[in-house]
């Protein structure tokens, strides 16, 4: 019970679904006013559904997504550097809590959440199915990738289901603060010596072509944008998105000194619009899908939490039970 809201499961097929026209035309009038949706508000089953997909899928990408930084926790080069980056992978689960529970509100259980991630029914951003193989690699994620997150967030925290919007609004201020501190690591690197700019550039060139699938498909091969920013769950289309980084960060790169691995990369003068390389869509398919280099690897780590953690839930839900803690 979270509230006034009991937590159930409600994800069931939409086959023969039909909402009731009349409420559905106050709930779009509703949004159309500006107004937020409650959790004990009406809504469109379809509203719910992808709601519910739309969340939980940026929960699991906050999680997985402390992963790849993560094991650069007591390899990092300083202790300063070891505490931002200690304090930056926990507020990336601390993240995932918070889009877990704004999930629930929606009726579906975190506990089907995490096993719909276990076995591959719900997916997370394909970004963080690949690996960091140096320091710079968190570098550029803390600032690149994270920066790619902020526009995409921002966005949505002006949307019309409130606890995503609340969810958000704090989200985007820690985020913030991590995309300063992958700045600074960028900065360190491509003003040292010619190991690190070497370094930086490396990292920037595996992360390129990931980036701008960041942002998902193109829009005309998108699903759901339209639904979405009818219903202003979503607030900007996937190629707005892509636009506004390259207006953002592009300059940004250039002028530390570092070369964007796109030769395609450049922007009409006339119309302010960018075009760009073929980033392999097919790839991008590839790895949401399950097939990228880490896909396997983060899976096998977050299920082997899941299995050590069990007990201390199992503990936590009945405490006046006493319980044998597990050797490891």
């Amino acid at each position: 019970m979270y509230g006034n809201i009991t937590v159930i499961d409600a994800t069931p097929s939409a086959e023969g679904h039909q909402d009731d026209p009349v409420k559905l035309e106050e709930f779009e009038a509703k949004i159309a006013r500006g107004e937020k949706i409650e959790p004990h508000d009406w809504m469109p089953y379809e509203y719910r559904r992808q709601l519910i997909r739309m969340i939980e899928q940026h929960a699991h990408s906050e999680i997985i997504g402390a992963l790849p930084e993560g094991t650069w926790i007591t390899r990092a080069p300083g202790f300063r550097r070891k505490l931002a980056l200690m304090a930056k992978v926990q507020d990336e689960v601390g993240h995932a809590q918070l889009l877990y529970s704004a999930a629930e509100t929606l009726g579906k259980p975190r506990e089907k959440m995490i096993d719909d991630l276990l076995n591959g029914k719900s997916k997370y951003s394909n970004v963080f199915n690949y690996p960091a193989y140096t320091w710079a690699d968190t570098a550029v994620i803390a600032w690149l990738i994270d920066a790619s997150a902020i526009i995409n967030q921002v966005a949505n925290s002006k949307g019309s289901y409130a606890p995503y919007a609340r969810a958000l609004e704090r989200i985007c201020q820690e985020e913030s603060f991590h995309l300063k501190y992958g700045y600074d690591n960028v900065v360190a690197l491509a003003t040292g010596t010619p190991k690190q700019r070497e370094m930086v550039q490396e990292a920037l060139n595996r992360w390129w072509r990931p980036i701008m699938h960041f942002f998902g498909p193109p829009d005309v091969a998108s699903q759901h944008t339209e639904k979405l920013m009818k219903w202003k769950v979503k607030m900007a289309t996937n190629d707005d998105m892509r636009q506004q980084f390259f207006n953002q960060y592009v300059p940004k790169i250039l002028e530390l000194g570092l070369q964007i691995p796109d030769a395609e990369l450049k922007k009409d003068p006339t119309t302010g619009k960018w075009s760009y390389g073929d980033p392999d869509w097919a790839e991008f398919k590839r790895v949401i899908n399950g097939d990228g280099p880490c896909n396997k690897e983060r899976i096998a780590v977050r299920r082997m939490a899941e299995e050590q953690g069990r007990w201390v839930r199992e503990a936590l839900a009945r405490p006046s039970e006493k319980y044998t803690v597990p050797h490891a």
